[in-house]
């Protein structure tokens, strides 16, 4: 039955239940589904499809997938698919915890990357064919065009790499979306690759939707379910005093004459500190600012509200339930106001680097010499991923980590001798902020490095035993470029787990 979100007569007649389309999925193949951070995820697909799995394995039958997405998802997905022990292989980025146990049970394959290099990869073959594309979409035009959804990620790369595709049409999504969308057709593979035409972060370079051969399309499935955006925690004491740092910080940039009055294309990573330098950034005095970020949050439609915020570009949504319902219901107010783009758009070191972001993410813990772990527990049980902050921190005009100081009730220090694991090498961590205080490391060597660190945005309680291990490290390294005694580089970890506290 033709509805007034599927336009294309010929794929109307293609409307099948979810059941049915799953059905079209089988043991081994590789999916590409949609989705990034909460948003834009196929819902009914992936549910019937786990359904499948758990009864294959209840008779002793294996049903296993490959799953590729554009991030994290959310519980219809990931968590559903894992729950049923249906994935045996996930890139590029999770977040859901029974996955997560998976993973970290050596259960389930886990490529984590760089976001931005995740569509290039899967043009070049290295990871293999892809056997069906999943993708949730908000309409579909006369013409056949697909109306994306409240996510782009690698949307645009799975349907055209995809076999067969299967569209979930979901009527929960505001129509308002279409037009939001700025879907770019020019990237391609060396030796073919020619610059990227943006120089603005509000400008457009392409269409409004996704292409799509009408014949590839295996099933349309229509939906009506809202995206399950997890709230996010009110900002605490820490967070207040880190955003507070932040924009005394940015303040006297502007001053020096390294930063414009309206500071510089803003990204930012998820969370409440996020969100609190977001929210604190409507009573700074910074105007006519735009942001080229992955995500569009909470605390960004407020500053897009208060008219101190005036454009952001991104590639999906990352809102609390409230907030996402809020954009929902007022659409038409914020449209003109917002671009999602592909992910490879989004976070392409090429654009970050000629637009000059300023980058803000979080870590897991920062060692004394500006690495930061953003990843790992331990050195080897992953959180999460890295998701983008690797491709805006090493090409950012600003590189900035932000953490509150300590973790499990001062229990931990977030400022450790040596990161357990390393995602962004010191090279690219420029800024590191607690609330005690930030430490600019720009043209700092190591040993600089250390010190400022440890006299700025390590916890009291801790200064003395990263005083100590520095002061150790000088007498007995091999060298003293970056000095380290290598017997005691998990020893902090180490002493958490057995006693609870590293100051046990």
């Amino acid at each position: 039955m033709m509805t007034n979100r599927i336009a294309h007569a010929g794929l109307a007649s293609k409307s099948r239940s979810a059941q049915e389309a799953a059905a079209l999925i089988h043991d081994g193949m590789t999916v590409g589904m949609s989705g990034f951070t909460g948003s834009g995820y196929p819902k009914a697909v992936p549910l019937a499809l786990a359904e499948r799995m758990t009864t294959a394995h209840q008779a002793g039958e294996r049903f296993r997938v490959k799953i590729w997405t554009g991030a994290s998802t959310g519980p219809e997905l990931d968590g559903a698919l894992a729950k049923a022990d249906g994935v045996e292989f996930r890139l590029p980025y999770n977040s859901d915890p029974i996955a997560r146990e998976r993973i970290n049970r050596g259960e389930m394959h886990y490529f984590d990357m760089h976001l931005s290099q995740v569509a290039p990869m899967a043009w070049q073959g290295f990871l293999g064919d892809l056997d069906v594309a999943v993708v949730e979409v908000t309409g579909i035009t006369a013409d056949g065009d697909l109306i994306p959804s409240a996510s782009v990620g690698n949307n645009k790369t799975w349907i055209d790499r995809a076999k067969g595709v299967i569209l979930e049409v979901n009527r929960w999504q505001n129509p308002a979306l279409e037009g939001m969308h700025d879907i770019y057709y020019g990237t391609a593979l060396p030796p073919h690759r020619i610059p990227i035409p943006l120089v603005r972060a509000d400008q457009r370079i392409g269409q409004p939707t996704f292409r799509c051969d009408p014949d590839k399309v295996i099933a349309v499935v229509e939906t009506e379910a809202p995206d399950r955006n997890a709230p996010f925690s009110p900002p605490d004491a820490a967070a207040h005093a880190i955003a507070g740092h932040l924009l005394d910080f940015l303040s006297h940039e502007v001053r020096q004459g390294r930063l414009p009055a309206s500071l510089l294309p803003l990204q930012s990573g998820v969370g409440n500190i996020a969100n609190a330098v977001l929210s604190g950034l409507i009573d700074a005095p910074f105007d006519n600012m735009v942001a080229y970020t992955e995500v569009i949050q909470d605390g960004m439609l407020d500053l897009l509200e208060s008219g101190k915020l005036r454009m952001a570009s991104a590639t999906a949504f990352s809102l609390s339930p409230e907030a996402a319902a809020r954009l929902n219901n007022d659409m038409h107010r914020f449209r003109d106001k917002m671009l999602l783009r592909p992910q490879e758009i989004s976070n392409h070191p090429e654009l970050i680097r000629r637009l000059g972001c300023i980058a803000m993410n979080g870590l897991i813990e920062a060692d004394i010499y500006g690495n930061v772990n953003s990843t790992h527990l331990m050195g080897s049980r992953i959180q999460n991923g890295i998701g983008g902050s690797g491709d805006f921190a090493r090409n950012a005009y600003l590189s900035v980590f932000m953490t509150p100081s300590t973790a499990k009730g001062g229990a931990i220090s977030a400022i450790v001798p040596h990161c357990s694991h390393v995602d962004h090498i010191n090279q690219d961590v420029q800024v590191i902020v607690t609330e005690q205080g930030l430490a600019d490391l720009r043209g700092l060597a190591p040993r600089q490095r250390a010190e400022l660190i440890i006299a700025r945005c390590a916890h009291p309680d801790y200064r003395p035993m990263l005083a100590d291990y520095y002061a150790r490290a000088q007498k007995g390294s091999f060298g003293l470029q970056s000095p380290m005694l290598p017997g005691e580089a998990l020893a902090w970890h180490q002493r958490y787990m057995e006693t609870g506290t590293m100051r046990g």
